[in-house]
């Protein structure tokens, strides 16, 4: 008796063990890092010596611009061998800051750090936008080249875009072709060269561009962050039918080994973006490169355009993994992004536990605006392959929105174990070279 009910729990625990190994790969088979399972909270009281604002001149009052003064308390606390910079509740008015090593940013609960709404606040400096390193905006929040720095404490960072989103949308009337980089906005947050990041339990609200971007990090986490825009109300000339736009809420650029763990979602754009590079040479460029190990997990969605979004500018992203979502509005869920005059190659990528309402599911298809074909004559051809979608209850309007054409190929995508209501049953597996489907429910 004493041996079958060993063999039982070795048996029960042989069984879990392999389930949890499953579940801690990565699509290629290689093992998932434990640092991926590390979900703990920072504690702000092991970052060092606390610098509340307000005890080294910064004011306690909304409408006075005091960046000077903030920046200030950021630069001694780097000089004094690093720690927190603390800003109390209340709202507190800046332009551009500037973390230094040793530094950390903390917005207590019931803090606001707002941004001045006007872009002469925000100087011009080498920086990475759309896929290119060029001279642009700095962003709000800024750290470059830091090993440790962490956002906490529960308040928020607003980006207090209105005035940028309402002249963007006047901007497109007068000029549909306006782009981007053409409307002048900062961004909320822009981490870069960074490692050993955390951003957790903040309210990341009302960017008047990308609310967060990471360029060529590893080892970040974002955790319990709530990241907002509006998606409607919004316009110019009476139309109020838009949102904040390029409001991204998490643009990935040239990282690798990125949680976004228990987070809110809702923007008018994507919401996870896989970056890297865009251009006919783009593959030949080293401040360009690819995306990968990247895990997103236990997140809700409201209204975005995409929750997991490889492109436009993207060269290679590899490893990454979209599991226990749920979201409600979303425009399309998994959007890959073929860019016609960019070498593209997207693989391994999984999908797992999704629930929720869409319009579509799965959209592949060319993305054209704002593109510029080159001469290349050994131009190759983008790639897209080992795609797994698997144990997905959703209902949308188009489950597999997939387009060809002759300057992508696709190949070994699966389809399992998933219940899907699909208003457009346009389901095809013969468009995907090498397609698999098991107990795939379609109705």
């Amino acid at each position: 008796m004493k041996r079958i009910l060993l063999f039982t729990c070795l048996s029960l625990f042989a069984f879990h063990f392999s389930l949890h190994a499953k579940r801690d790969q990565w699509p290629d088979g290689s093992a998932m890092d434990a640092w991926f399972q590390d979900t703990t909270k920072v504690n702000v009281a092991s970052l060092g010596k606390q610098y509340l604002v307000t005890d080294y001149g910064v004011k306690n009052d909304s409408t006075l611009l005091q960046t000077e003064a903030i920046q200030a308390v950021i630069d001694k606390a780097s000089a004094q061998g690093g720690g927190v910079v603390v800003i109390p509740k209340g709202t507190f008015l800046s332009a551009a800051l500037f973390f230094k090593p040793g530094t950390h940013l903390c917005v207590q609960p019931g803090a606001t750090l707002k941004a001045i709404d006007a872009i002469k606040y925000y100087p011009v400096l080498q920086t990475r936008i759309e896929g290119e390193t060029r001279q642009y905006f700095s962003a709000f929040i800024n750290a470059d080249g830091l090993d440790g720095f962490t956002i906490c404490g529960g308040g928020t960072i607003d980006g207090n875009g209105l005035r940028f989103w309402e002249e963007f949308w006047v901007r497109r009337v007068f000029n549909p072709q306006c782009t981007n980089v053409d409307a002048m906005r900062y961004r909320l947050v822009y981490i870069s060269n960074c490692k050993n990041v955390t951003v957790q339990d903040v309210r990341l609200v009302n960017s008047p561009f990308w609310t967060n971007h990471l360029y060529r990090c590893d080892h970040v986490r974002y955790l319990s962050c709530y990241i907002w825009s509006p998606t409607s109300g919004i316009g110019a000339y009476g139309d109020k039918s838009h949102g904040g736009p390029s409001t991204d809420a998490l643009d990935i650029d040239f990282c690798h080994d990125v949680m976004v763990n228990d987070c809110y979602m809702s923007v008018n754009d994507d919401a996870v973006v896989l970056k890297g590079g865009k251009g006919t040479w783009a593959d030949q460029k080293p401040e360009n490169g690819p995306n990968t190990r990247i895990l997103v997990q236990n997140c809700r969605y409201g209204v975005v355009h995409g929750c997991l979004t490889v492109g436009s500018e993207s060269l290679h992203s590899s490893n990454v993994v979209l599991r226990n979502i749920e979201f409600q509005k979303a425009h399309r869920v998994l959007w890959l992004k073929m860019r016609p005059d960019t070498p593209q190659h997207y693989e391994y990528i999984r999908l797992e536990n999704l629930r929720g309402t869409c319009g579509s599911f799965l959209v592949v298809k060319p993305w054209t605006q704002f593109f510029a074909p080159g001469d290349r004559p050994d131009m190759p051809v983008s790639r897209a392959h080992d795609v797994v979608i698997q144990d997905v209850d959703v209902q949308c309007d188009n489950f597999f929105d997939v387009s060809l054409s002759d300057k992508y190929q696709l190949s070994r995508f699966s389809f399992l174990d998933s219940h899907v209501k699909d208003k457009k049953k346009a389901f095809d597996k013969q468009l995907i070279t090498e397609t698999t489907v098991r107990k795939l429910v379609i109705e």
